[in-house]
């Protein structure tokens, strides 16, 4: 009796896997996405091959990964150049093998072989991959998939610093404001961890590009979309107030336009952005170097934010009390503006 079936349940070795992820993936060419058959098969041969990758990456919920043969599958991806390839062929991908791709993506990049992340080297070395995923935006079908992998890739320094600076940066103020509601949902949860996870090089980047960005800020603070006004707004306050961004805000504080913005947020119909606003706007008056320009705006306007600020109140909860403080603050320093 032979057994030799028994050497197909042998499990493949990392080696193999890499190998098997990428000629399934190759197999994807423009020949066979024509063909409608031949496509379904080499898409079924992926998802199998994806399958295994998750597997050896994350247990079968019975047994734990084997961490050598982890670490031995993310050398031979990044040898074989199977990110390249799983990137380039996303829009063709199906939803099940996208799934196990966004699953995968984390575990590949956080794995360390030798104190090396191999993956997030990878990615620095072929760097035009984040390019490719941030315009996958425009895709909607693959939309949420490229900004989870996104949102991974944006927790390392190196690679978060790549997308800020580069010329696809531009793009997520209007991936922002897109029709579909959960991809301009998706695209602001990236724009704000780009804003957001690290202080330093946000700094920096708006150190070196500040009219540009502000410029475009401003449009999405002004944008006819509720929204997109009140999460910008809230995502201004959350970034302009890091300590690495005290001299941002310096500047910020002493511009007329901006505080024109802030003003005009404070009338907005939505009692949650006029609060947001506030919060800025305090900012502005609280400001002991007032340049000439923002008290004479303070002074002109000073009835009608008088009473805006009046009739401006957090409604019930534990702020109350800190709110009507500062308020009264900054409406005693309006107040002053006219003596």
């Amino acid at each position: 009796m032979s057994f030799s079936f028994f050497k197909a349940l042998r499990p493949k070795t990392p080696q193999e896997v890499a190998k098997s992820i990428k000629e399934s993936l190759m197999a994807l060419d423009t020949k066979t996405v024509v063909e409608v058959k031949a496509l379904e098969k080499a898409l079924e041969e992926v998802e199998k091959n994806f399958v295994t990758m998750r597997t050896m990456l994350s247990g079968d919920g019975e047994t734990e990964p084997n961490l050598d043969q982890v670490s031995q599958l993310v050398e031979e991806i990044c040898k074989e150049d199977v990110l390249t390839l799983v990137i380039h062929k996303l829009p063709i991908l199906g939803w099940e093998a996208r799934k196990d791709l966004v699953h995968c993506w984390s575990i590949l990049l956080k794995h360390k072989v030798d104190s090396n992340y191999c993956c997030v080297e990878f990615i620095e070395q072929h760097i035009e991959l984040l390019d490719f995923l941030v315009v996958c935006y425009d895709n909607k079908d693959i939309a949420l998939s490229c900004g989870i992998m996104l949102r991974e890739c944006i927790k390392f320094e190196s690679l978060a610093r790549y997308i800020l600076e580069s010329a696809s940066f531009v793009l997520f103020f209007k991936f922002v404001e897109l029709p579909n509601f959960d991809v301009a949902s998706d695209a602001f949860s990236t724009f704000k961890d780009l804003l957001t996870k690290h202080g330093n090089v946000v700094c920096e980047f708006l150190t070196a590009h500040y009219d540009e960005f502000f410029d475009l800020y401003e449009k999405l603070l002004t944008s006819p979309n509720y929204v997109t006004r009140r999460q910008s707004l809230k995502l201004l306050s959350d970034f302009l107030l890091e300590s690495p961004n005290s001299q941002i805000m310096k500047r910020y504080i002493l511009e007329v336009r901006y505080l024109k913005v802030m003003m005009t947020l404070l009338r907005d119909s939505s009692k949650n952005i006029q609060l947001s606003a506030f919060h800025i706007f305090k900012i502005f008056v609280a400001n002991p170097n007032k340049p000439r320009d923002v008290k004479l705006i303070l002074a002109k306007n000073q009835e009608k934010l008088l009473e805006l600020l009046h009739n401006l109140s957090p409604g019930k909860g534990s702020e109350d009390e800190q709110f009507e403080e500062e308020k009264e603050f900054i409406m005693k320093e309006i107040e002053r503006l006219s003596n």
